[in-house]
């Protein structure tokens, strides 16, 4: 009798113990890590102010290769959810939701020194109110870095038990920032350098439409004027092929982008017309869109891309259908369906100087707010929306207009400059240089020589 009540006075004694060090631990807890990449803040910010490039970094996908991730909500920004299921009890189920953003993305550009992106968390882990907070810091003598502070806080009220969790802070919460944040860093590393802050993407829609194309190339070193005198000529083709066909071009031409190399351009120039359906040879052809080429004999692939001289490389007669599926109409002239689906969009008003760059800020836009592209298959493109005006002695009088596209998959209806009702720049927004200087750029940055 004695000692059973010895016993029952020890454990009274053990659990008052308990409960007073249950008491005396804190009420919240907390745990951060830090980590300097080598990106401008906007880029990690659009990185983390959506979620469709948080598979790619989350540590989750690495505990659990199988683990299923849903989107929901707004597609960026505060609102933004994404939720996950997974086999292993280590994962689990959970879900973050974006809850607030400072400053708003509209308000960054390079003078911004810090942003702060906070994320409520729901999962298996003790406790309430539990969130994340990432802490952007611009670093650098030229602000080329960006130190990211990955945050986890939460609440433990009067639950005894949760207080014992604090304990275990870092464990599954410490390991889970600073796995995912080594894991941000290598998915930044593949974003381009490049600053993107004025430039106003817009998600288009686009149709598929019959076109007739010629493909050509340049030396960078020829510039401007070699761009123009090839395309001229690769327009004077198109126009006197259609005039042929009897076809209508129906609209500016359009320039595709197959390899913008260090030392050649090599582009397809082409113009919309008015039917999809063409007599060659005497045989009426209905137009298709291209397709890659298949696998040679030896497994593998056929030459990528559109070639300077595809004629002579397909050996291919009028009528008849090149290594893509294009119909070709004669040495150099070929037509198909073209575009369609969802793109990116952006404007430039200038000389061409300046597409190349757009072309490469829609396609760090596009890797920083997870929208997915192949610019092997489907080639980034431009359409000559508006021509230069020079006056009588050359000066230019009005800047040009380029709308770039960008085609894209796994992307909403609108990016967030559409939805918060932002414009691209007009052609005169600027006023154009004089003609003893290169032009100024209206939107978004100041372009390179093309020749350079």
């Amino acid at each position: 009798m004695m000692r059973a009540l010895e016993f029952l006075v020890a454990l009274v004694i053990v659990a008052a113990l308990g409960v007073l060090a249950a008491v005396v631990m804190p009420g919240s807890g907390h745990v951060d890590r830090s980590l300097d990449v080598g990106k401008d803040l906007r880029q990690v910010y659009d990185v983390l102010d959506n979620f469709h490039r948080f598979p790619d970094y989350s540590v989750l996908r690495t505990l659990d290769s199988s683990v299923d991730f849903k989107f929901s909500g707004k597609a960026y920004g505060p609102g933004a959810e994404i939720s996950w299921t997974a086999n292993d009890p280590k994962v689990g189920n959970g879900g973050l939701t974006i809850a607030s953003a400072t400053p708003n993305f509209d308000k960054i550009d390079s003078n911004t020194k810090s942003a702060s992106i906070v994320w409520d968390l729901d999962n298996s882990w003790r406790g309430l109110d539990k969130h994340f907070t990432l802490d952007l810091e611009r670093k650098g003598s030229r602000g080329q870095l960006t130190t990211v502070k990955w945050s986890y806080d939460v609440s433990y009220g009067w639950n005894l038990v949760n207080r014992f969790a604090n304990l275990y802070i870092h464990g599954d919460p410490d390991s889970f920032i600073q796995f995912s944040l080594n894991n941000l860093q290598n998915v930044l590393a593949g974003v381009p350098n490049i600053d993107y802050s004025e430039l106003i993407p817009y998600i288009a829609q686009t149709q598929q439409a019959p076109v007739l194309m010629v493909s050509t190339s340049i030396a960078r070193k020829d510039g401007l004027d070699g761009l123009d005198d090839a395309t001229n000529k690769a327009i004077g083709q198109i126009q006197a092929a259609a005039k042929k066909l009897g076809v209508n071009i129906t609209g500016p031409r359009e320039l595709i982008t197959t390899n913008y190399g260090d030392d050649t351009f090599t582009f397809d120039v082409a113009m919309p017309i008015d039917s999809s359906t063409l007599t060659v040879a005497g045989q009426s052809q209905q137009l298709t869109v291209a397709t890659p080429p298949a696998l040679d004999a030896s497994g593998a692939p056929a030459e990528a891309g559109t070639a300077a001289t595809p004629a002579a490389a397909d050996n291919a007669a009028p009528g008849s259908r090149d290594r893509f599926g294009r119909l070709v109409i004669d040495g150099n002239v070929r037509a198909l369906l073209a575009f369609g689906g969802s793109t990116l969009e952006g404007v430039w008003n200038g000389t061409f100087a300046g597409v190349p760059q757009v072309r490469d800020m829609l396609k760090a836009y596009a890797q920083t707010h997870g929208y997915k592209f192949d610019d092997v298959i489907n080639r980034s493109y431009d359409i000559l929306v508006t021509p230069e005006v020079k006056d009588a002695g050359g000066n230019i009088t009005s800047y040009a207009k380029y709308d770039i596209y960008l085609p894209i998959t796994n992307a909403p209806l609108q990016t967030p400059e559409q939805e918060a009702g932002m414009k691209p720049p007009s052609p005169d927004s600027d006023s154009p240089a004089s003609a003893s200087s290169a032009p100024a750029a209206a939107a978004p940055a100041q372009a390179a020589s093309a020749g350079k």
